[in-house]
């Protein structure tokens, strides 16, 4: 039994290692064929990023997220590391059955360490393999989150993990039959019912039991080494390793998540002259190449965990969009692809083969015909991508919010975006009405820039325009940059007149540009125009450092914290506060939810006026997951007398998107429910008598969505959709001005909620 086990372990371990030692080189082979990054972007501030790994594997900072799973998870991932000595003590085993590692081997914290990560271990695999079972997609379908993964797979390595930790517990109670434990002490409290049981046995069948449990351990261990070393891309396997380099090169050295801004575009590894762009160029991702070496990682690093499509609000629509998915068919394919790649094989922009048959003539036939696909492409096509899936994305960020080793998936369907409408100009075609009128017109709707001013005509105060009433806004305190949709939008306009009549209220200061403001271009990069995009930031950057007194061609400077912008919409917020500087635009930006809280605490505005009702807050997605505000507009509705909030299930970090995020404001939703139809939905599950948000965009969505459920007797016709700022003037305004701005989702003015 010892000969045996000694043979077939050291053949098994022999194996393992070499093909490991083979797999790891492919890896770095496979990687080095993405894209290069600018310098210094992915390995800025080493030591940091260092501590970043370390919070989120020690502290598992995002799986803790998710209650008992995350506690079962740390001891399996824990416990997967930091007893891989009792490997080698297995190995000991198998030539003496009572070995124990020298100097530590026998000393009690060890055995308690090992006896208690053991167990932990096992329990945390145990828990986990519950989980997966009454989780299925055959018993939940779609909305489980293990829908499409590779459970054949998953389930491999959960046997591995409870076989290993079973022998882990077996060879220690055994250690301590061997060393003469008679009762529960220090290292064998939990171990001593097996102990006891195997008190009786003779010597000779308690060695060849180590010998047998030491080497199922080992076995174990080096046939999965084997199994995942021979298939590279069993995400599920690798991730344990992957994770590690995947969060050490995030995009945000500091651990936060890749939200906010998008990337700027690179052509290897340097960001592109748009004013000039090179010849040799490359506009997105058309081939799997063409992502970044990053990218390539996270596709590999994927474990198919399905958080990020449990919270895709596209999955939960029912359209074909799953972040894992795309992930998953993304590393799939670039796996399958790469033996091509590595010959030397590659397209030109015209689509000419860059290799010589002489150098294909060895690569298998699956990874040339894995080549002839398109990245985007319809099933009839044989893409990889289909575009409905691209097109899907509200760039919500839900699910980079929720990915447990840091995959950005919103800047990968970005940057396949963007070569669709650069290059191809492929996308949905209602789009296209959109970037016309920002092109010519420097808004979403066409309008006049004159309309811009429409709603100063509204207010009985006067709204100072810059260059018009007064010189630069160094006469001012805050620049209130209105945006489009608050300028031009009606529902949203009511929003623009509350927040400016706050501010009047408090005495603060303020100024527009009016007919200079154009549309900050954020539909415009989101749908994947980067170009649009550039060219309306550079105007817009140029216009605001001249109001803020800048001056380029004299070198006058503006300090960022004088130059300070407040915005309603949370689009606008995000693109000048975390997207202009990359256009030389630093500015002070703030939303205006952040501006009232203040407002309200230094007493300057006073909520007195009850306003009665039943209210729950949605979270804008830009404002909440990509800007992390979630605090002052809750505060402020908690100011307001006679209100009773009431969170909806998804809500903050969780919060589900109204559907109008990644330009899809303007494009037509024809896949599975509407998705403002399925947030109203659960608003309306706690009847509420207010539906509240901080954002332009979701108050169109939410109030199109619940006029629409009034239409079909779904919803009370009493039932409001306002922003925050329109509950809070018509609390700070007294009884004797009752004309509050509070909005009900259909056509008639309403009486202000009482």
């Amino acid at each position: 039994m010892q000969l045996a086990a000694i043979i077939v372990s050291l053949v098994l371990s022999a194996v393992g290692v070499a093909l490991l030692g083979r797999a790891v080189a492919q890896f770095v082979r496979y990687f080095r064929l993405g894209a290069s990054i600018p310098a210094g972007t992915r390995t800025d501030e080493p030591v940091q990023r260092t501590v970043t790994v370390a919070k989120e594997f020690l502290g598992h900072t995002r799986m803790n997220k998710w209650g008992v799973v995350g506690v079962a998870h740390w001891f399996v991932a824990v416990g997967f590391f930091s007893l891989l000595l009792t490997i080698v003590n297995a190995f000991g085993q198998l030539f003496q059955s009572d070995w124990v590692i020298p100097i530590i081997g026998d000393w009690a914290p060890w055995e308690m360490f090992v006896e208690f990560l053991g167990l932990m271990t096992t329990l945390g695999i145990l828990t986990l393999i519950v989980v997966r079972q009454l989780s299925k997609p055959g018993r939940a379908g779609r909305k489980s989150r293990f829908a499409g993964s590779n459970t054949g797979q998953a389930y491999f390595v959960e046997a591995v993990i409870l076989i290993v930790g079973i022998c882990i517990m077996t060879l220690h109670a055994l250690e301590g039959v061997q060393h003469g434990v008679e009762g529960v002490e220090p290292g064998f409290f939990f171990s001593y019912p097996l102990i006891a049981a195997f008190k009786g046995l003779s010597v000779g069948t308690i060695q060849n039991l180590v010998y047998v449990f030491a080497m199922i351990k080992i076995a174990t261990s080096f046939i999965w080494m084997i199994t995942v070393s021979l298939k590279t891309d069993m995400g599920v396997a690798w991730h344990r390793f992957l994770a590690f380099p995947n969060i050490w090169f995030k995009r945000e050295s500091s651990g936060d998540v890749a939200l906010g801004a998008l990337l700027p575009m690179v052509s290897d590894g340097k960001p592109i002259d748009f004013e000039d762009p090179g010849e040799d160029d490359q506009f997105g991702v058309s081939q799997i190449e063409h992502f970044s070496w990053k990218g390539l990682l996270d596709f590999s690093t994927c474990t198919e965990c399905g958080r990020c499509q449990s919270q895709c609000p596209a999955w939960n629509t029912g359209k074909p969009l799953s972040p894992k998915l795309l992930i998953m068919s993304l590393r799939d394919h670039a796996h399958a692809k790469a033996p091509y790649l590595l010959a030397g094989g590659g397209k030109d922009a015209e689509g000419n083969e860059k290799a010589t048959g002489e150098q294909l003539k060895d690569v298998p036939a699956t990874a040339l015909a894995e080549a002839e696909r398109p990245l985007i492409g319809t099933l009839e096509e044989n893409g990889v991508i289909d575009p409905d899936v691209l097109w899907s994305c509200t760039t919500c960020g839900a699910c980079v919010e929720q990915c447990p080793v840091d995959i950005e998936h919103v800047d990968h369907i970005v940057d396949m975006r963007r070569y669709q409408v650069m290059i191809e100009s492929s996308f949905p075609s209602e789009a296209g009405t959109m970037l016309k009128n920002l092109e010519k017109k420097g808004n979403p709707w066409g309008l006049a820039k004159k309309q811009r001013l429409a709603w100063t005509k509204e207010v009985d105060f006067e709204v100072p325009v810059v260059g018009k009433d007064i010189e630069d806004l160094t006469e001012v305190e805050y620049l209130y940059w209105v945006g489009c949709a608050g300028a031009l939008e009606d529902r949203a306009k009511k929003t623009t007149k509350a927040f400016a009549e706050l501010l009047h209220m408090a005495g603060v200061k303020f100024a527009i540009m009016g007919g200079e403001e154009n549309c900050t271009g954020d539909s415009a990069r989101r749908l994947g125009n980067e170009f649009l995009f550039q060219q309306l930031g550079q105007q817009n950057v140029e216009m605001l450092n001249m109001a803020f007194g800048e001056d380029a061609d004299e070198g006058v400077k503006v300090e960022k914290a004088k130059k300070k912008i407040v915005a309603t919409c949370p689009h606008c917020f995000n693109t000048i506060a975390n997207e202009y500087p990359q256009l030389g635009g630093e500015y002070e930006v703030i939303h205006h939810t952040q501006l009232l809280q203040h407002l309200i605490d230094e007493g300057k505005l006073v909520p007195v006026t009850p306003v009665e009702g039943l209210i729950t807050y949605h979270d804008p997605c830009y404002l909440g997951r990509h800007n992390k505000v979630y605090t002052p507009p809750r505060e402020i509705i908690a100011k307001v007398p006679g209100l009773r909030n009431e969170e909806m299930h998804r809500h903050k970090e969780r919060g589900f998107c109204c559907g109008a995020g990644g330009a899809r404001m303007w494009m037509e939703e024809r896949i599975g429910k509407r998705i403002n139809n399925e947030r109203v939905d659960e608003a309306l599950s706690l009847n509420p008598d207010i539906v509240s948000t901080a954002c332009p965009f979701c108050l169109v969505m939410l109030t199109d969505s619940v006029n629409g459920k009034k239409n079909d007797g779904k919803a009370k016709e009493s039932i409001q959709v306002v922003d925050v700022a329109q509950l809070l003037l018509e609390s700070v305004k007294t009884p004797a001005a009752p004309e509050g701005d509070g909005e009900p989702a259909d056509a008639p003015e309403p009486e202000p909620a009482k």
